[in-house]
């Protein structure tokens, strides 16, 4: 493979599914018995935050910026970097918009094959959200519907992620993308389906039954939140309790109150409608309530 087009993102916003997916995929692809546990997952994927590849494409220097236009300027060359660390193909998770800042492509194209986009009702982010942001649930809905929406880690490196809204148009309507959707209230209904179309129509991998009840199996909500407990996860944002707390579907109707479902609702109604049609008239009904 001679050009850099090398990258299938593992794309959503924060608190969607994401570590979940790229569980699913490393223990599916990786020999049995070989599949990380969840803080070895840099071994089978990596992401678009690595500061080891924004050192490199620094010269070697550690990056730290307070500019999102340096950002911009060091991401392109971090983001070749990272394509060129696998001869073929790779799954590079990322929570950023495809959007266009500063006159670049945040997800250039000269270096991405294709994208698996996992999606998850705004009503349940916004309780996970809010934990992984550390804030209350008020706040997290303000971040999931600000536009210009990004967060900051401390070498400098940012993700812009919008509003929720903006995220999931921005990715399942990128033009000449090769995309896949996967939502995750449909992983956890049935994730054999779900994974058999990702891998065997999309990916265009023979599915082994066998492999992929495996995988599904060692990546249970329990399984992980059971790893989290005794190994601790790398990942989890400082001051966050537990990065797996409840992994359900439908838990808005406990964590949340009407005039919060409401204002989801209200912000994100034309994005609902396409993705979650199936949740309008009880989210309607209980905003209703308020």
């Amino acid at each position: 493979m001679n050009n850099l087009q090398r990258i299938i993102w593992l794309a959503s916003y924060p608190k969607s599914g994401n570590t979940w997916m790229r569980s699913l995929l490393a223990h599916y692809f990786m020999p049995k018995g070989n599949g990380p546990n969840i803080n070895q997952l840099p071994n089978f994927t990596t992401g678009d935050v690595r500061k080891d590849f924004f050192a490199r494409a620094n010269g070697g220097k550690p990056f730290v910026t307070d500019s999102i236009e340096d950002w911009m300027q060091m991401r392109g060359k971090a983001l070749r970097l990272i394509a060129a660390s696998k001869p073929n193909h790779h799954f590079v998770k990322t929570h950023c918009q495809t959007i266009r800042l500063y006159d670049q492509d945040v997800i250039p194209p000269e270096v991405t094959a294709a994208a698996i986009y996992v999606m998850r009702n705004p009503f349940d982010l916004a309780p996970s959200f809010a934990r992984h942001q550390r804030c209350d649930l008020d706040t997290a809905i303000d971040m999931m519907l600000n536009p210009e929406m990004m967060t900051k880690f401390d070498q400098g490196i940012f993700e812009f992620l919008g509003s929720w809204g903006n995220h999931v148009n921005a990715w399942t309507q990128a033009p000449g993308l090769p995309l896949h959707v996967v939502r995750y209230e449909d992983l956890l209904t049935k994730p054999g389906p779900t994974m058999r179309a990702l891998l065997g129509k999309f990916l265009k991998v023979d599915v082994d039954s066998k492999k992929l009840a495996y995988a599904i199996k060692s990546t249970s909500f329990d399984a992980m939140k059971k790893q989290e407990e005794k190994l601790g996860f790398a990942e989890r944002p400082p001051g966050m309790e537990t990065f797996f707390a409840k992994g359900r579907a439908g838990v808005w109707r406990d964590d949340l109150t009407p005039a919060q479902v409401g204002r989801l609702r209200e912000a994100f109604l034309p994005v609902l409608e396409q993705w979650y049609p199936e949740m309008l008239k009880d989210t309607a009904k209980f905003a209703a309530q308020g």
